[in-house]
């Protein structure tokens, strides 16, 4: 599959203009409610799958067949992500009306992040077919450990990441409006829990993308396919996270279906090396297979229960709202407040 340079930048154009819609439809702090957040997640769906569409009519079914694997893949994959935010926003405390600015600027560096281990990831497979065997057993050895781990939760009081910003990063206790940073009495400048909040998303998805990231690779080797089918899953995230925050504690066996799409795509990885590759249709359906089922089975098990019913051991946040007299106090990092930022 060869794809000119005006091809990728026409991509990138086009997920840079997609941003930018997205940044000023929430460029004021405000509360996305699952109406809002629908709307959005079909948005992003439907250009997830148009440009699906697009490499099919394009470059054929196979490489079609390829990117919706992989889209499939990261999307699955990406819930993941979903939960250790809601983890994370609820450890802070973050007011809803300040969530999607946090997750706007987290997906933006995920892209760049991610972006950089594709092109990484590709460089050495080129030149040393041998890594995949690594990346094999690295996907077969985290799924299993998924599957041991799948009760498993981050704590952020016992993040590493967050006791070495703590240390080194002068941060206030309150959240004052969508600053990151913030001069507070005209003094020195401190950061507001609201860049913790981002550090940790960071952080946290840099350590999924370990695992997504061979992955897809399982599945093609084309890397305008993987960097595509990672944007166009990650652009979506926000909108899920609004649509499924509040139903997170029904997805009960979702990881044990993650675990299994991660041990299914090692031995797909491991087998296509030497001995035998597996056709895209069959690993598109086994995927789809294995993630359905566990959400229709997580749902089925879960039917009828509300998200008080499942017992909360969340201590009291740290940290909280700046009142009205510190808001007035604080000053703005360079120039004038704009509206939005109270």
């Amino acid at each position: 599959m060869s794809v000119p340079l005006w091809g990728w930048l026409v991509v990138l154009g086009v997920i840079l203009a997609m941003l930018a819609i997205d940044l000023f439809a929430h460029r004021d702090a405000h509360v996305i409610g699952v109406r809002e957040a629908a709307i959005w997640s079909g948005i992003w769906v439907a250009f997830g799958v148009g440009f699906g569409a697009l490499v099919w009519t394009v470059w054929g079914s196979e490489f079609g067949q390829q990117y919706f694997a992989g889209y499939l893949i990261e999307k699955s994959l990406a819930v993941d992500n979903v939960f250790v935010w809601a983890i994370i926003f609820t450890y802070f405390a973050v007011p809803r009306e300040l969530q999607h600015r946090v997750l706007f600027f987290g997906v933006v560096g995920a892209l760049v992040f991610r972006g950089a281990f594709i092109a990484g990831g590709s460089a050495l497979i080129a030149s040393f077919g041998a890594i995949l065997y690594v990346f094999a057993a690295f996907l077969v050895v985290t799924g299993v450990k998924m599957l041991r781990q799948r009760n498993d939760h981050l704590d952020p009081e016992k993040s590493r990441t967050l006791r070495l910003f703590r240390r080194y990063v002068p941060m206030t206790d309150a959240f004052y409006g969508q600053r990151f940073l913030v001069r507070i009495g005209g003094g020195a400048l401190v950061a507001t829990p609201l860049l913790a909040v981002l550090v940790l998303i960071e952080v946290t998805d840099i350590v999924f993308a370990v695992d997504s990231i061979p992955a897809i690779f399982a599945v093609t080797d084309v890397p305008f396919l993987v960097f595509t089918a990672n944007a166009f899953a990650i652009l979506g995230l926000r909108a899920m996270y609004f649509l499924l925050a509040d139903l997170m504690h029904r997805f009960v066996y979702l990881k044990v279906g993650l675990a299994l799409v991660l041990i299914w795509v090692g031995i797909k990885m491991a087998l296509k090396i030497d001995l035998y590759y597996i056709p895209t249709t069959i690993s598109l359906a086994v995927i789809a297979l294995v993630i359905g089922t566990s959400v229709a089975l997580s749902l089925r098990a879960t039917r009828g229960r509300t998200r008080e019913d499942k017992p909360s051991e969340v201590a009291p946040s740290p940290f909280r709202v700046a009142t009205e007299a510190e808001l007035a106090e604080a000053a703005p990092v360079w120039g004038t407040a704009r509206r939005g930022d109270r």
